[in-house]
């Protein structure tokens, strides 16, 4: 993939990231962006009360999942590296 793209879908990923994160901070928890790999799936940590909450991945496949790929449609899906 071109740097130049590669480098707008992750400034993307990351803005859309700052917009999901104040959910999840106001239930405890955090979120980190880990990793873009080339087939663009996104890894991210969940932190805090959003690490070990039950319902983690229905956040994370229904809220953030969903948030990012409305922004990038190409992202492949998103994984909790501390799941």
């Amino acid at each position: 993939m071109e740097e130049t793209k590669r480098q707008e879908i992750e400034q993307k990923i990351k803005d859309t990231i700052q917009k999901v994160r104040p959910y999840l901070v106001a239930d405890g928890g955090d979120i980190v962006l880990q990793e873009i790999t080339e087939d663009l799936t996104v890894k991210v940590e969940l932190q805090g009360a959003c690490g070990t909450c039950p319902f983690s991945l229905f956040t994370l496949k229904n809220g953030v999942e969903q948030a990012i790929k409305r922004e990038v449609p190409n992202v492949k899906e998103v994984v909790a590296t501390n799941q």
